[in-house]
């Protein structure tokens, strides 16, 4: 403690955040964790000895270019364990990122060539007569691993959703769209749609044809030049092929055999919007909207006028700017980033300027359309970046239709300062749903020594599925002696629950043998089993009747 109040007074130029961090207080502001930077020996070093130099070998920060990393006292020393964990465990899953890629391909390729030819047996007989499928990628009969865990693809009480709004029923109502927590359709679309993210183009078109009977529009393989591949996925349905009312936006979450999904959830590196707070670096990436390796390039795709944002002030109205002034700044944003962009072609094809564009035209399109995003893990994440961001750009014309964002499982994107901003413009349309144990929502942790905070409202269902809405979820940071035998106990219990949903609820809750193999993965990885789509699919579609059940107790 000695050494960090040393450090504070020796840095008097430099300004705390709430948050305990020490840095400039103009310019550029930013923490990256690079764990490819240094080796086991520096972890070691650091961990023994305390070598701030050995510990500065993992981390760039915009404070570093002021003086001397060790003086300028950009981290208190209580918070460096923090990010010695964040480097271990990404370490481990680069380790392991090349296995777990070829055990998803062979997975993927084994529960196909499974399905595709009628289980065990039919595999077997198929052999000897000469007739066997052999799987193919990217076609309409190739499931994802996500898929054939949980196989359900209609909507909740059949069409119940798409026809009440393609014949202005009471989903839609005389005003539009009901997006709040109680309007079970649109939570099951929500979630279905989060669901058949996982999917390739031509499983998701058919299934939004032909089982829930709307209008399949694109789906986009998206640029991340961190990772410099196209790895964020995303689709865009509308209820409807001519005057839609319903446009929605579904991004892909955490693919189960991806590490640099997992690293992501991991990272504890951040981006600090002037006057709108601190931001997980990896979801900005994942947008298209700069790059570690350059954190100028942030600057460029976030930066708005200083004058025209303020955490005080309301943007967009009466006081602010009008639309037409916002729709320019939003185009100078955007023509900034292109112009200083090294590959312009693959900056149009990243997910926030791709999905921007579609989204503008095709409320342009459908005049009465209202959107939703939504999205699971990762991809509830980066479906709450992207109105934020749509914010920040002053994109009035488009908020001003959002109905509603719905995320499942999502990790903390960033500050507290961020959620109060974004809890003043999207408190009543946003919707953050939690299942139980769910160890993503938790991440990155949320204590007196982390930065991340939730904010909005959650639902929160617990393992009997009763829904109870609250500022937080229980055991915010899945840590700690007291919660390690509930967690277990109830990992056994969903174990259990798995094989009767069947009997309980219903033919369509039945688990096959795929999930029932995660609840068993779950006895030792609670967190990551109660992650498992299926939960959410069963909580969204069981909650309420649960709920009443209890009440008439």
């Amino acid at each position: 403690m000695a050494e960090s109040k040393e450090n504070v007074n020796e840095a008097a130029s430099y300004a705390t955040d709430s948050d305990g961090f020490i840095g400039c207080d103009f310019g550029l502001r930013y923490l990256i964790v690079n764990p490819e930077k240094g080796g086991v020996r520096d972890l070691l070093k650091y961990t023994v000895t305390g070598d701030i130099g050995s510990f500065a070998k993992f981390v760039d920060t915009s404070d570093e270019k002021e003086g001397n990393f060790a003086r300028m006292g950009w981290v208190a020393p209580d918070h460096r364990w923090v990010i010695v964990v964040s480097i271990v465990v990404r370490k481990i899953l680069a380790c392991f990122a090349k296995p777990l890629k070829w055990t998803g391909y062979l997975v993927d390729f084994l529960l196909n060539l499974l399905s595709q030819n009628g289980g065990l047996f039919g595999l077997i007989y198929n052999i000897f007569r000469g007739a066997l499928v052999i799987p193919r990628r990217d076609t309409e009969a190739f499931i994802s691993s996500v898929g054939h865990i949980d196989g359900r693809v209609d909507l909740y009480k059949g069409q119940e959703l798409a026809e009440a709004n393609m014949g202005g029923g009471s989903v839609a109502g005389e005003g539009g769209l009901i997006a709040n927590m109680g309007n079970r359709a649109l939570m099951d679309l929500c979630v279905m749609a989060s669901k058949l993210a996982y999917e390739n183009a031509q499983v998701i078109k058919s299934i939004v044809n032909n089982h829930w009977k709307m209008h399949f529009v694109d789906f986009y393989n998206c640029w991340n030049d961190f990772q410099k591949n196209e790895c964020t996925k995303v689709f865009i349905l509308c209820d409807k092929p001519k005057d839609a009312n319903l446009v929605l936006v579904s991004f892909r979450g955490t693919e189960p055999f991806d590490a640099d999904d997992w690293g992501t959830d991991f990272d504890f590196s951040w981006y600090e919007i002037p006057n709108l707070g601190k931001v997980h670096i990896g979801f900005l990436e994942a947008l298209g909207l700069g790059n570690r390796v350059e954190p100028a390039t942030f600057s460029r795709h976030l930066k708005v006028n200083n004058t025209q944002l303020s955490s005080g002030a309301e943007i967009g109205s009466s006081k602010g700017s009008t639309k037409s002034d916002s729709s320019s700044i939003a185009s100078d944003v955007d023509r900034r980033g292109c112009d200083q962009s090294p590959d312009s072609e693959k900056l149009e094809k990243t997910a926030y300027y791709t999905v921007k564009g579609k989204l503008t035209s095709l409320l342009k399109e459908h005049k009465n359309a209202k959107f939703i995003v939504t999205g699971h893990s990762l991809g509830g994440a980066l479906a709450i970046m992207f109105p934020t961001v749509l914010m920040l750009h002053q994109q009035m014309e488009i908020m001003e239709r959002l109905e509603g964002v719905y995320t499942f499982g999502q990790p903390r994107i960033g500050n507290k300062q961020l959620g109060r901003f974004m809890e003043a413009h999207l408190v009543q349309r946003y919707f953050r749903v939690v299942y139980c144990n769910d160890l993503v929502p938790r991440l990155p942790c949320d204590d007196k020594i982390f930065l991340y905070k939730h904010f909005g409202e959650c639902l929160y269902y617990s393992n009997l599925f009763m829904e109870k809405r609250m500022k937080e979820e229980p055991n915010r940071n899945f840590f700690g002696i007291r919660y390690l035998i509930p967690l277990h106990l109830n990992a056994a219990w969903e174990l259990f629950r798995s094989l009767t949903m069947g009997y309980m609820y219903g033919p369509e809750y039945k688990e096959g043998w795929l999930s029932t193999l995660v609840r068993v993965t779950g006895l030792a990885l609670p967190g990551i089993s109660a992650h498992c789509l299926t939960n959410y699919v069963n909580s969204v579609r069981l909650g309420e009747e649960c709920s009443i059940k209890m009440s008439s107790l």
